[in-house]
């Protein structure tokens, strides 16, 4: 191997020690590798990835919304810095490589241009960004969304069932609330964003591709539906008299599938959360509520999805004597990668190992970051498919040539003469 080559190759076995040691610090009375935000979990961890950033050759701040930066100065100081990122906070019975490969990967990548002496021009930023799962406050990727000032007053009032208020959690993990929108990122103060993330789905493992360089990030769609029908006696109720909202769901739920099913790999959709009243074995159910989501890079066809078959399952409903009400949730959109940025990471990628482009289904921090800056991901298999739970494993080597690419990446980005930052950022 050649001494230019070897510049760029991480070291696995750094790589799975950083995994492993933090991977560690958990609750251990949670299932699976547990470590919640705003916990004294978590605390530690961060104290951990402070001192590991230190010995990386950075220096290390917690921002207002209670982000962890790692900051090494660049040859043109005064360039918006190049930002790599993902989180550490788990699921409750989560693994040990979601969000945290993004970190590690960060630090090894600060420690190779120590060890290197290369100095880029652009500064660089290594985060952690904070509570990127859903937090029991019922919000998703806090601290990223603190960075570009999306974390509005409605959400830091939000209260988790305990009692705290969000604001008071990030106070307390070291935020700074009063100073956040002041902070907050704008437009053209991030030149780029990069993350690498396992895959959490199967196409890479099946397709044999050891990269992927993601397209987008999906838009989500959610709703919930309520059927009403008439609760009564389970013995004495004849069969065509029953006005049975469990009966009508299961139909409807099945018309949902078939919708989101025609349109092959454009979308999913997916019925996650229902409940069933009054909920009793010798009762015809009367009332059954149930949250649907639609998640596609095509907000329209979402968005036509959703129509098609809610008009499909009224018919249903009226068949059955039901009444269907319907209330829109939320709604995100779509993230697309700039061509450019897809097109550099896509070279990047394909110089290491065999890559395939493909979108994400799942949410990120880079969501948000797409608000300010240029966003690229690079994902790498998850065995089986398999994530957010205790079997979540994607081999160290395999993290180690993402992160590869994911340096790569940086490095074509950071010498590159015309800044894609500068075509609509």
């Amino acid at each position: 191997m050649s001494e230019r080559a070897q510049e760029f190759k991480p070291n696995t076995a750094r790589i799975q020690s950083d995994i492993e040691e933090l991977a560690a610090i958990v609750d251990s009375s949670k299932p699976g590798w547990t470590r919640r935000p705003f916990t004294p979990w978590y605390e530690e961890s961060r104290k951990w990835l402070t001192e590991r950033m230190r010995i990386a050759g950075l220096d290390v701040r917690l921002d207002a919304a209670s982000n962890l930066i790692g900051r090494l100065s660049g040859l043109e100081d005064g360039l918006p810095p190049i930002m790599v990122g993902s989180h550490t906070d788990t699921v409750t019975g989560g693994g040990r490589f979601d969000g945290i490969i993004g970190v590690v990967a960060g630090i090894e990548i600060a420690r190779l241009l120590l060890e290197s002496g290369r100095r880029l021009r652009h500064p660089l930023e290594i985060v952690d960004f904070t509570a990127e799962e859903p937090s029991e406050f019922g919000i998703s990727t806090i601290g990223s969304r603190g960075m570009v000032g999306h974390l509005d007053e409605t959400m830091l009032d939000r209260a988790d069932p305990s009692g705290i208020v969000l604001r008071d959690a990030i106070e307390r993990q070291g935020g700074r609330v009063s100073d956040m929108a002041g902070e907050a990122r704008k437009k053209g103060e991030v030149a780029l964003y990069l993350e690498l993330h396992i895959e959490q789905g199967p196409v890479l493992e099946q397709s044999g591709a050891a990269l992927g360089a993601v397209t987008g990030i999906v838009g989500i769609l959610r709703y919930r539906l309520a059927i009403e029908g008439a609760p009564n006696h389970a013995g004495t109720t004849p069969m065509p008299l029953r006005h049975d909202a469990l009966a009508g769901f299961c139909e409807i739920g099945l018309a949902f599938e078939r919708h989101c099913k025609a349109h092959g790999e454009r979308l999913v959709g997916t019925i996650g959360k229902m409940a069933n009243e009054p909920n009793a074995s010798n009762v015809v159910p009367g009332r059954v509520t149930f949250d649907l989501e639609i998640r596609s890079l095509e907000t329209e066809l979402s968005a036509r999805v959703y129509e098609a078959f809610f008009e499909e399952a009224k018919r249903l409903a009226v068949a059955r004597g039901l009444r269907l009400d319907s209330e829109k949730l939320s709604q995100s959109e779509p993230v697309l990668v700039d061509p450019e940025v897809l097109a550099l990471v896509e070279q990047s990628c394909a110089a290491v190992a065999g890559t395939l482009c493909l979108p994400s289904g799942a949410g990120h921090d880079a969501n948000q970051l797409a608000a300010i800056a240029p966003i690229g991901m690079i994902f790498v298999p998850s065995r089986g498919g398999r994530s957010h739970c205790p079997e979540e494993w994607t081999d160290y080597e395999q993290v180690a040539v993402g992160t590869e690419a994911l340096f790569r990446s940086l490095l074509a980005y950071d010498r590159k003469a015309g800044s894609v930052a500068s075509h609509g950022f």
